[in-house]
């Protein structure tokens, strides 16, 4: 067996770890799959220390592919050998599989080795391929993906030991919710000089040289692109027609391949248009999110005009974490920003900065109040309101919308 340490501090994050224990010791692969430095190598150290809480002579077998002393781990066959040749002769042995993307047709090795009654497998993944292709193909049925987000505002305050306030709260929105910065002073030029690099690491690694990218320096302008007009309605023949009067010239087809790419690396999140009434969805036309803002904020700046947009996103990511689908809806000519859905529920958000003019409470309300059926509706402002609904339909500030069970 190789040797492993559990770092002695690891933050608790018991809503991911919850979701894994009723599969312990199942014979399926459990896959942690989200952008880079999300925590997922700290949620196998969890799950290790889980493990070991409830079985103190149990056998874990830890492979780390950003680790050299694995580098021979190079393809599939080097893996299934790795693994037989040091999983326990007596007993099960509990297999954690680090960046497993890294090794070359992975699943054919996890194809072989889930059939192995005397292993539970463990793995994390920095691209969504790695279940959406390869893993899916091979595994139907074998496997659980749990997708690791950024930390919540909760997680955030928690891991950041620093009280529920309106301060904390910007904090949240400028620098975003990757674990590690909790060790760098909150400040501008450091923190952003982090988030650049792990962009530029998620842009390189992921991207150009998986998919063996030429032209690195328009995926770049796509990002920025995007960044600059975060939440606003695309296509990829719209964004190829912007960037032309740019003088940039570039097929929409290679536009769509490369947001393709930036979704698969968790960089962004493509969210479809949903006609409310008609129960379908459009074709054409989605919006953009970023997993992180931090990263958003460090490429494009933390502006005080993209207020809008930053509000938006940060309710788009924290509606993910709460494990709803979410489309754009679409009602006659109105949009409704976001409807959410998870076990056959469905839930309408509508965001804006401030109801300070009537023709925003119009519109924020009105398109809602457009929606015929009975399910939940609200709007979610930055300060909220200190007063009554507007026709049954309740004013959020951000923090009551953190704070809110749904």
């Amino acid at each position: 067996m190789n040797s492993y340490k559990i770092p002695k501090v690891v933050h608790q994050r018991n809503a991911y770890v919850d979701k894994v224990i009723p599969f312990i010791g199942k014979q399926l692969i459990k896959a942690f799959t989200g952008q880079r430095r999300v925590g997922k190598s700290y949620l196998l150290f969890q799950v290790m220390q889980y493990i070991r809480d409830t079985d103190p002579t149990a056998s874990i077998l830890y492979i780390n592919k950003e680790d050299l002393q694995f580098d021979t781990i190079k393809n599939y066959l080097d893996l299934e050998k790795h693994v037989q040749d040091n999983k326990s002769k007596e007993g099960k042995t509990y297999v954690f599989i680090d960046e497993i993307q890294d090794i070359i047709e992975f699943e054919r090795a996890l194809r072989s080795l889930v059939l192995d009654d005397q292993l539970d497998l463990y793995c994390t993944g920095s691209n969504a391929n790695l279940l959406s292709g390869e893993l899916s193909t091979v595994l139907s049925g074998r496997f659980i993906e749990i997708t690791v987000y950024s930390l919540s505002f909760s997680e955030f305050i928690q891991f950041h030991k620093i009280d529920k306030t309106e301060k904390s709260i910007d904090l949240y929105l400028k620098y975003g919710g990757l674990p590690y910065i909790i060790h760098l002073p909150l400040e501008d030029a450091v923190v952003f000089e982090y988030l650049k690099n792990i962009y530029t690491t998620i842009i390189y690694r992921d991207i150009v040289e998986r998919y063996s990218i030429r032209n690195v320096r328009f995926l770049e302008q796509l990002t920025l692109f995007l960044a600059s007009n975060t939440g606003s309605l695309f296509s990829a023949k719209r964004i190829s027609d912007f960037l032309k009067s740019q003088q940039i010239k570039i097929a929409p087809n290679q536009v769509q391949t490369y947001l393709h790419h930036l979704t698969s690396a968790f960089l962004l999140h493509e969210v479809p248009r949903y006609d409310i009434v008609g129960k379908r969805i459009f074709e054409i036309g989605e919006k953009y999110y970023f997993e992180n803002l931090g990263i958003r904020n460090a490429l494009w700046g933390y502006r005080i005009e993209d207020k809008a947009k930053i509000l938006e996103n940060v309710i788009y990511n924290h509606l993910r974490y709460l494990g709803y689908t979410i489309k754009i809806g679409v009602i006659a000519s109105e949009e409704i920003d976001f409807v959410c859905e998870k076990n056959g529920e469905t839930l309408y958000i509508q965001v804006a900065v401030t109801l300070d003019e009537q023709k925003t409470i119009d519109r924020e309300f009105g398109n809602l109040l457009k929606i015929k059926d009975n399910y939940p509706k609200y709007v979610v402002t930055r300060n909220g309101f200190e007063g009554n609904s507007y026709k049954g339909i309740p004013v959020l500030s951000l923090m009551e919308f953190f704070e809110k069970k749904f």
